[in-house]
């Protein structure tokens, strides 16, 4: 018998040949949304449409999209003390950090709206506000911040005007340096304290007037985001009850403020943004606004981030649709691609209406916001309801409609290399910060309450659309019955936050959107049997025009 052995043959086919795989979604505009560019129009910015698609073309660009997942991978570290033990307190960022940080800061996502007298400046930062969030929502945490501690820090006329113009800067300067020598700053706040969280008014963290007007704070924050911020509006107790300051990071001697960080949060998202529990202890501050009322001080600050929360919750689930439309449109099965099949083009379709209606009232919302910073009372009154009825159910739904597109992609969407774990990961951040679902129900019968002038606002918003829709008529019907009950209002306030958010949704769709899209919105949401699973829009619906407003 020969022992040659026989020559090993070639291989004769391919074994891991890759078809029928969805390209990255990468080298798009992600401003490119029929949605969102209507919104911009209708709510008086359509001036900041070339700046738009710029940061679009970055955002849906792959270098981009490298430093979204690089700066979750490699999260921040806290530095505690420096190599000869001194105390330091400094949180160290991948560079791919930096890189999403100066991209939102120079296009003018921080405070630079504040500085820019244009109408619907506003509503421009509130646009490019969600393409950003349909990148990475971590980073701008910071970014909200600083846009919010504007006309919070303006209770403090002085000291806005030595910081203001650096808040609104469009430089990113990053580091620890005494703040009016940098180009631009940034701005966090710190309230929640372990004990009390929501309830600020359990906070112990005291204040002691000195004789030269500054203060010292000593005690403890439980949750403070960006602890590498310059700047923060910080809630203690003084002599006269709680009250609001200014604490910065390095003192305008050059020297460091105490700010000791005990740990950074180890959170379920947002992993690229360092939370943090900072301990002040004899920390140098100054009094914004009147000793006694800093939730009174504080409340713009909150009110301009819970707006934040509904445009970056929108960006979120914009860019969830934007992956499974995507992913469908290219992934065949059974000989049909995925989009072409019914029931994929029911879940589709309503996922569709789900991220329109909320990009259209985070646009209506930044639009009050614009027109009341500019002392319209009517935008302003709509806004106090309307922002917490916002905040509620946007973000509420956020959950959910990330879960249903990322099933769209099936074992691929569960698959990091996909980005959509991220996205699901960070889905529920934005229905926690400034305040959960039942701070903000709570919060809306405050308004009905103390505010009856908010109410008059919202029904000027919803009645706006009065005899367009039988059916959005009738649901408006029944929520101002539910409204005049007052027994159980509190056990009763998610409901009623809940329908108040839909036929808001419905009027503003009613009015703006095509007439498919409204229709099927006020079928699924309105009436009928409400409140099903995605994916279960009613015979009849018109699928193919609620699928031209996937993004492309």
């Amino acid at each position: 018998m020969s022992t040659t052995a026989a020559p090993h043959s070639s291989p004769s086919a391919v074994t891991h040949q890759v078809v029928n795989q969805a390209p990255p979604l990468t080298g798009h505009d992600a401003a490119d949304d029929a949605v969102l560019l209507e919104g911009v129009r209708r709510e008086g910015a359509a001036w900041c449409l070339d700046d738009l698609h710029r940061l679009g073309r970055l955002v849906g660009g792959e270098p981009a999209r490298v430093w979204a997942d690089q700066a979750n991978r490699h999260e921040p570290e806290l530095r505690t003390h420096d190599r000869y033990g001194n105390r330091v307190d400094e949180v160290d960022f991948h560079p791919a950090y930096h890189s999403l940080m100066d991209a939102s800061v120079s296009a003018g996502l921080a405070g630079a709206a504040w500085a820019d007298e244009r109408p619907g400046a506003h509503v421009a930062r509130a646009a490019g506000f969600m393409v950003a969030s349909m990148l990475e929502q971590g980073h701008l945490c910071p970014v909200s911040m600083t846009y919010a501690a504007v006309p919070a820090l303006r209770h403090a006329p002085e000291l806005a005007a030595v910081y203001e113009p650096l808040l609104t800067s469009r430089v990113y300067d990053p580091g620890l340096r005494t703040p009016t020598e940098k180009q631009g700053l940034l701005a966090g706040m710190g309230m929640t304290e372990k004990q009390g969280g929501t309830d600020v008014r359990a906070n112990t963290t005291a204040a002691v007037e000195r004789p030269d007007g500054s203060w010292r704070l000593r005690g403890h924050k439980w949750f403070t985001s960006a602890p590498m911020n310059d700047l923060f509006l910080v809630l203690a107790q003084a002599p006269g009850g709680l009250s609001c300051f200014l604490v910065p990071r390095v003192l305008p001697d050059g020297s460091r403020n105490t700010f000791r960080i005990q740990r950074l949060k180890d959170k379920l998202g947002n992993r690229s943004n360092a939370s943090s529990e900072p301990e002040f202890d004899d920390t140098v501050a100054w009094l914004v606004g009147p000793e006694g009322k800093g939730v009174r001080t504080i409340i713009e600050m909150v009110t301009m981030t819970r707006l934040d929360c509904v445009l970056g919750t929108a960006g979120t689930t914009r860019e969830a649709l934007a992956q499974a439309a995507h992913h469908t449109r290219h992934r065949s099965v059974f000989g049909r691609r995925l989009i072409d099949q019914p029931l994929m083009r029911n879940v589709l379709g309503d996922l569709a209406l789900e991220s329109e209606a909320a990009t259209t009232l985070g646009l209506r919302l930044a639009g009050a916001a614009d027109r009341a910073h500019r002392g319209d009372a009517g935008e302003r009154a709509f806004l106090r309801l309307a922002t917490a009825v916002g905040k509620y159910w946007v973000c509420k739904r956020a959950p959910m409609v990330v879960g249903e597109a990322l099933e769209c992609l099936g074992g691929n969407g569960y698959d990091e290399a996909s980005g959509m774990p991220r996205l699901y990961r960070e889905a529920p951040v934005n229905g926690i910060w400034e305040g959960s679902g039942n701070v903000n129900a709570l919060d809306m019968l405050r308004a009905l309450a103390r505010e009856p002038e908010s109410l008059e606002a919202f029904r000027a918003e919803v009645e706006a659309a009065s005899g367009a829709d039988a059916r959005l008529d009738a649901a408006w019907r029944e929520l101002l019955g539910e409204l005049a009950r007052s027994e159980d209002a509190e056990l009763r306030a998610r409901r009623l936050i809940e329908r108040a958010a839909l036929v808001l949704q419905g009027s503003l769709l009613v009015r703006h959107a095509p007439a498919a899209v409204a229709d099927a919105f006020c079928a699924s949401r309105l009436a009928g049997d409400r409140g099903l699973a995605l994916g279960t829009l009613p015979s009849g619906t018109d699928f193919t025009a609620l699928l031209e407003r996937l993004p492309a």
